[in-house]
């Protein structure tokens, strides 16, 4: 299970920010070749990767990172891209109130910016307090902030909502955002 879980992150690192890692290259839309990527995982000798192997880590992934399309032959990252891409996101009306969580040590800059996306093409945000601690928590002692979707999208801001229901944005400022009282 660690072996299938470190693989798994190796496969982000590539589709989402270095794909030239391991030799490949990904197309427009995000989609590298699986097969490219297998044999890519494997020459590096840390990973050892099959075709169904791969299949089960995305079918199996908790946070659904990947997506095949119809027969198999292409994978991709559902988002989270540092390398610009265009992963074919759909405009939609967010819910009134979405989530992003983080952690303390970046509050004060994010009261001050607001939300950026950083090295990443979107902001993410979730639809539950409990997923926004869940990757706060990842970051040391949780912050979740309120996301106020209804007020941004009526002053023009457009929002996408991934394969794998992550909301993302080009970015969220401060006026939008109040920190939520969650434990």
């Amino acid at each position: 299970m660690r072996d299938m879980r470190s693989t798994s992150k190796f496969i982000a690192l590539i589709l989402r920010h270095r794909p030239e890692t391991i030799g490949i290259a990904l197309d427009e839309h995000g989609w590298a070749k699986a097969d490219e990527l297998v044999d890519g995982i494997n020459a590096t000798g840390n990973h050892r990767l099959t075709k169904e192997l791969l299949e089960v880590i995305v079918r199996t992934d908790e946070k659904q990172r990947y997506a095949f399309n119809e027969d198999h032959t292409l994978i991709r990252a559902n988002q989270g891209h540092s390398v610009s891409v265009d992963v074919e996101l759909k405009e939609m009306e967010p819910p009134p109130i979405l989530y992003h969580g983080t952690g303390e040590k970046y509050a004060g800059s994010i009261d001050r910016q607001g939300l950026i996306p950083k090295t990443r093409l979107y902001v993410h945000l979730s639809a539950d307090t409990e997923t926004a601690r869940k990757v706060g928590i990842r970051h040391g002692k949780p912050v979740i902030y309120r996301v106020d979707c209804q007020r941004m999208a009526a002053d023009g801001f457009v929002f996408y909502r991934s394969v794998n229901g992550v909301w993302l944005t080009r970015e969220v400022p401060p006026k939008y955002l109040q920190k939520a009282n969650v434990q």
